[in-house]
């Protein structure tokens, strides 16, 4: 078995670990869970540094498993937050649930035969079966509030003056409960997380201790942040998710290629599987030419491909490639209509009726009567240029301003219009 802990380390993924867990993996193959939180219907790229570190678990040989907090996420994570959040019906947890098991399906071995495929298990099968009274008699007699008090995540709350309702108290004593769970029930003796979890994570391992006797252990990743001081996985837009209905490949694909030079260097560690000698010798290749951005291009490509595949992959670097003039009008039109808008969110736009522009007797016609003001302010201006080579229409270069309109609408309703080198318009016919 490769030594998980290891790579872990020179990947720059691990922020705490309990004495003797490097120990206890070298014993053959272990089992460990991650925990996601399933307010939302997909995951974003600040959960993936869980799913790279149940990735890289799995890899090395061991077990892993996937919770999903069916019965946590009625109640709201409180660590570290400044408010409680919004609870959830089943109905929707369940929803969000099966979601997140298919994202989840395309980082790690759910349907191998070996015996350490992954499993996705919810900790509403085993909570739902507690009565109140059952949990505090025979749970919450073994963590004593003083306990549960001490912990950063819960003086932080009380400390803001924000307070802390009962029910996110509790939050820490059910994950501690899920971890005795799957301590007993499927010999999981490992928990990971983000190292805000910390407190969490242990509490569980105290719990073990007290109700079963046996060793159980935590391990956690450093919590990403960018080298701006900004928070990772968040743009104007809002957070990068891995729903492609959600977040488009292109807007994905384009989040990793656009990272500083810093920051790349720390995320092709940890969100791509590349080995050590294949990214030192990507970083020396950026360092010779950083304006390639060989660093940046590999990260988005391995993620992309990941999380939506190849073709998608290839249909996004098509798009980036449009707006850099390295594209032909096959790579315009094998677009489809979202990624075409998003590509040029933001350019001026004109409308023209479709009987209106099947009327249209040329070229200066669309640009002198139709879009006037908007591309050109004249049909002088649009016939000089252009007669001077200035003007493309679905990158096909003009040369005759009195030549017939025969042009093929993209997605049967758009043409793109490029006036000199950067300047692009879009006439959607409706």
């Amino acid at each position: 078995m490769n030594s998980f802990i290891e790579e872990l380390r020179w990947r720059g993924m691990l922020q705490d670990m309990t004495p003797d867990i490097e120990e206890h993996l070298t014993k053959g193959m272990a089992s460990a869970y991650l925990g996601f939180d399933p307010t939302a219907d997909s995951l974003h790229i600040g959960h993936l540094v869980g799913v790279m570190t149940l990735l890289h678990f799995q890899r090395a040989g061991h077990k892993p498993f996937a919770l999903v907090g069916g019965a946590t996420g009625m109640i709201g994570d409180p660590s570290f937050k400044s408010a409680e959040r919004n609870l959830l019906d089943k109905t929707t947890l369940d929803h969000n649930i099966s979601c997140i098991q298919d994202q989840l399906a395309k980082f790690l071995d759910f349907a191998g035969s070996t015996t350490n495929k992954a499993e996705l298990v919810n900790n509403y099968d085993w909570m739902s079966e507690f009565s109140f009274l059952d949990f505090i008699r025979d749970i919450g007699k073994h963590i004593t509030v003083n306990y549960m008090m001490s912990k950063d995540s819960v003086k932080r709350r009380l400390e803001d003056g924000n307070g802390l309702s009962f029910t996110e108290f509790t939050y820490q004593l059910i994950q501690g409960y899920d971890f005795y769970h799957l301590w007993k029930n499927e010999n999981c003796s490992i928990q990971l997380g983000g190292s805000d979890q910390w407190g969490n994570i242990v509490t569980g391992t105290e719990l073990i201790r007290r109700m079963g006797g046996g060793s159980a252990y935590a391990l956690t990743v450093p919590l990403i942040t960018k080298a701006d001081g900004t928070k990772f996985g968040k743009t104007e837009g809002g957070s990068v998710w891995l729903d492609p209905e959600k977040t488009s490949p292109y807007a994905f694909y384009q989040f990793w290629l656009n990272v500083s030079d810093e920051d790349a260097s720390k995320y092709i560690r940890i969100f791509t599987i590349l080995d050590q000698s294949t990214i030192e010798n990507l970083e020396k290749e950026h360092a010779e030419a950083p304006h390639l951005r060989t660093l940046q291009k590999e990260i988005a490509k391995q993620i992309t491909i990941m999380v939506h595949g190849e073709s998608d992959f290839e249909m996004a670097v098509k798009a980036s490639d449009i707006l850099f003039g390295k594209s032909s009008t096959e790579d315009l039109a094998a677009l489809d209509e979202r990624t075409f808008l998003q590509v040029f969110e933001g350019v001026p736009q004109v409308q023209i009726d479709k009987t209106e522009y099947t009327s249209l007797g040329s070229i200066l016609d669309l640009f002198g009567e139709i879009t006037q003001g908007v591309v050109f302010a004249s049909k002088g201006e649009a016939r000089k240029m252009i007669q001077g080579g200035g003007v493309s229409i679905n990158k096909e270069k003009l040369s005759d301003p009195n030549a017939a309109i025969n042009l093929t609408l993209l997605q049967n309703k758009y043409l793109l219009v490029q006036k000199g080198k950067k300047n692009y318009y879009i006439v959607e016919v409706k």
